[in-house]
């Protein structure tokens, strides 16, 4: 961890320190800029809506990488070893500790890429990741992304992804200016706050009601809780701001048994 190049995991300081170095792309700056700011700072008088992300950047307590490119196979390659290393490590570098991942913007600027084209971005990112986890599916998360269970999986560990992106004009808890941003949360530090404990209740009334305020709009309809059945947990790793634009289905093809190679095999092409 923290080793020096782009795409190593790091903590906060250091990924703080990287981008505000000279020679930072300035991408990374802004990225780094925006995420604070907006996790930290206020919008309608109302903060950032998830407190456990407000105090966990507060704290240093989230990890982070970077990504040059959205598409490029070495960049993709580097991503899934600095998320494999950020599964070895999490546990013991806080309670709390989400991985942060930067993209840099696509060819051509933001401007260039439609609400759909943000969604097929991310979920050839996803499906990358699948196609390349030297790990098996977990043989207790359903396959069927229809399924009120169904969770992404890398390395044989559930993640929860929830991405921001530069196409919200309303939902501004969900605005990235810089390009496509994805926080993964392990499934297991959400034990104890599901929709059916007192904890998980109380989070989920805290969080909602800071949401209606921040964004000035309702809560995203497909907002939900794991498990419960009608809630889709694909459905909000990135929210529609128009549903012409969103997935009429899941876009990951998921193959339960291990299909990666190494890094100049699947995907690679």
């Amino acid at each position: 961890m923290n080793e020096d190049h782009v795409q190593a995991l790091c903590d906060q300081e250091t990924m703080v320190e990287r981008a505000r170095a000279d020679d930072a792309p300035e991408w990374l700056t802004r990225h780094v800029e925006t995420f604070t700011a907006a996790l930290t700072g206020e919008r309608n008088g109302t903060p950032f809506p998830c407190h456990f992300g407000t105090n966990a950047v507060e704290r240093g307590d989230l990890l982070y990488t970077a990504v040059p490119s959205l598409t490029d196979p070495d960049a993709l390659f580097g991503f899934r070893d600095a998320l494999s290393e950020y599964l070895d490590t999490y546990r013991d570098h806080a309670d709390l500790a989400p991985l942060v991942v930067f993209f840099a913007p696509p060819e051509g600027g933001i401007d260039a890429f439609s609400e759909a084209d943000w969604h097929e971005a991310l979920w050839h990112v996803l499906q990358f990741l699948h196609v390349n986890d030297p790990e098996p599916w977990p043989a207790d998360v359903p396959t069927d992304p229809d399924d009120p269970y169904w969770e992404f999986c890398f390395g044989g560990t559930p993640l929860f992804p929830t991405s921001r992106a530069p196409f919200y004009e309303d939902r501004r808890s969900r605005y990235c200016p810089v390009g496509l941003e994805i926080t993964f949360q392990p499934r297991d530090v959400f034990d104890g706050l599901t929709h059916d404990t007192e904890a998980g209740a109380r989070a989920r009334e805290t969080i909602q009601g800071r949401l209606g305020a921040y964004d000035g709009v309702c809560p995203h309809a497909d907002l939900g809780d794991y498990g419960v059945e009608g809630d889709r947990e694909w459905r909000q790793y990135l929210f529609s701001a128009d549903d012409s634009q969103f997935p009429d289905e899941c876009p990951l093809t998921v193959t339960p048994e291990v299909t990666a190679l190494d890094a100049g095999g699947v995907g690679a092409d």
